[in-house]
């Protein structure tokens, strides 16, 4: 019980009731005014703090009080933390963020938040970590990042983090655990790292927790071989107070011949890694100003070598614009001196140079690197400078390129091209050009058929029917296939003019002179061939046409 009183008098004890009916006013006139000043609409407030969980939110609310300390915004649908989000919370203490759909967390989110003692982040879908992120927790103790999407862990990714105790990372997709990934975490007592996909942990990682008492590293698919020596010898030793019973079953799943076993009952000898060996081709070539170059280092050993390529020359004058392009990405990073060091990557690495130029000459290293070994092999690019193509042709500005001609630009230019892609044009010309020889013999064709049809057309087609007249009735059947009418001649009337005299025929046939002149006009100005055809008819047909000779022609 609480004590009053002066000096040289006996203290003497304040009653409850008076203490009641000081405080309470005081608490309820801070309920008042948080409630008044500083609560978002349809969360709750009291005390200092602000629970606003499973409302459908998508940001974190504009009007939180500066003097909150605890904030609930657990189960909501928070996407992003941004600076400005949490900067009016100085005071903040407890920030409970779980099971929203974080994914991204801006460099220096939580810089004001000075005083926050447990952050909790598990259940979002955060993928990467960086040092700028937690940049400002400096009395952070607990923080949940469990149930994300982080896949790898960089080196000094907590550094700032000098009074954290407690670290949940399971339950992500860890497989990389850098060096120096846990850095500065001096005070961490609890590390959590099951669930992951953890194939080995260096011991260079853990040699920063020196006040570590609970590590988890269960349920990982562990690689078994010499990098995990160290692992099992020091689970035996050291690890005896830090793990329990179920953590110290660190199961095996490669190689083949080690899986499904425990990491404590395999003996050391079993643990083995196989040197890299690196194969590249070729170990040198000349290429010409300009061009593009591609080289392949392939290493093989247990486990799968690590591969990069870096320049052992030192560069020249101007910059070289070189670049590896491994299969899991590009990034470029120089080391002092000049010499420029290219992402490395899993298996086989390839080499990628583009628009050569002399700065790129010199000799580039390979290097394959695992557990068992480092394996080097050198390559040598030499640049031919009297192959420089000339400079692209400069267009005035006021001339629009696209009505260039292509060959002024140089884009068509066929011998640049590829073997299969030359191949394809020139398969595609055939094609093109036999498809135009069909379509013009079709054409020929056509035409001659026309041709012929209408010389038929212009035939006048004659009957002997010496027997006696024949009726228009009867000479309607003397038409061919074609509907075409066949005129009947008797030679034993020889009373009228002669062929030769056509103008004769005008009084008993009309029509019929123009009809024999057309047809004698077309058959000398046509082809020998048409007269041919039309002697042939005329004789077939049993007519001489005899000079002076006369006939009588019947409708």
């Amino acid at each position: 019980m609480p004590w009053t009183g002066s000096a040289g008098q006996a203290a003497r004890p304040l009653s409850w009731s008076k203490m009641a009916l000081l405080v309470s006013p005081l608490l309820l006139l801070g309920l008042l005014v948080l409630r008044a000043n500083g609560c978002p609409a349809t969360c709750r407030c009291y005390s200092m703090t602000v629970e606003c969980g499973s409302l459908g939110l998508k940001e974190i609310p504009a009007s939180i009080h500066p003097s909150t300390q605890t904030v609930f915004l657990q189960d909501n649908s928070i996407t992003q933390i941004h600076q400005q989000d949490l900067a009016v919370l100085r005071g903040l203490r407890y920030l409970y963020m779980q099971n929203n759909t974080i994914s991204a967390l801006e460099p220096g989110a939580f810089h004001s938040q000075q005083h926050l003692l447990e952050l909790a982040l598990n259940g979002n879908r955060i993928h990467l970590l960086d040092s700028s992120i937690f940049k400002g927790l400096e009395h952070l103790r607990v923080l949940y990042l469990a149930g994300n999407q982080i896949t790898k862990l960089l080196d000094f990714t907590f550094c700032d983090l000098q009074r954290l105790q407690e670290l949940h990372l399971q339950e992500n997709s860890i497989g990389a655990l850098e060096d120096q990934a846990l850095a500065g975490l001096s005070s961490l007592a609890l590390l959590d790292l099951s669930k992951n996909n953890l194939r080995t942990i260096s011991r260079p990682a853990l040699r920063p927790l020196i006040s570590l008492q609970v590590l988890r590293l269960t349920e990982n698919p562990w690689r078994c071989d010499c990098a995990l020596h160290w692992l099992g010898a020091w689970i035996k030793e050291e690890g005896q107070r830090l793990l329990s019973s179920l953590d110290k079953k660190i199961v095996c799943s490669e190689p083949p011949r080690l899986a499904y076993q425990s990491l404590l009952d395999i003996s050391g000898n079993s643990l083995i890694c196989i040197p890299p060996v690196v194969k590249v081709e070729p170990l040198e070539a000349t290429a010409r100003l300009g061009d593009d170059l591609r080289v392949s280092c392939q290493a093989s050993g247990y486990p799968q070598p690590l591969v990069s390529w870096r320049k052992v020359a030192h560069a020249r004058a101007g910059p070289a614009t070189a670049s590896a392009k491994p299969l899991g990405g590009t990034a470029e990073l120089r080391e002092p001196g000049g010499r420029e060091r290219f992402d490395s990557d899993t298996g086989s690495g390839m080499l990628f140079l583009n628009n050569i130029t002399v700065a790129h000459a010199g000799k580039y290293e390979c290097e394959a690197s695992n557990p068992g070994g480092t394996a080097r092999v050198l390559f040598r690019l030499m640049v031919n400078r009297s192959q420089q193509q000339p400079p692209p042709r400069a267009y005035p500005a006021s001339v629009d390129v696209s009505q260039e001609p292509l060959y002024d630009m140089e884009s068509m230019d066929f011998n640049a091209l590829s073997m299969a892609t030359q191949t394809a044009i020139a398969v595609g010309i055939s094609l093109l050009a036999l498809v135009a020889l069909l379509l013009v013999v079709m054409i020929y064709r056509k035409h001659r058929k026309r041709k012929k049809a209408k010389k038929e057309e212009n035939i006048l087609y004659v009957n002997d029917y010496s027997d006696g007249p024949t009726t228009f009735a009867q000479l309607e059947e003397y038409r061919d296939e074609r509907g075409h009418e066949m005129f009947v001649i008797d030679r034993t009337k020889p009373l009228f003019a002669t062929y030769k005299d056509p103008k004769g025929l005008a009084g008993a046939f009309p029509g019929l002179p123009e009809l024999l002149q057309d047809q004698a006009t077309q058959t000398l100005e046509g082809e020998e061939e048409g007269e041919r055809e039309a002697s042939e008819l005329f004789v077939n047909q049993g007519l001489a046409f005899q000079p002076q000779i006369a006939y009588e022609i019947h409708c």
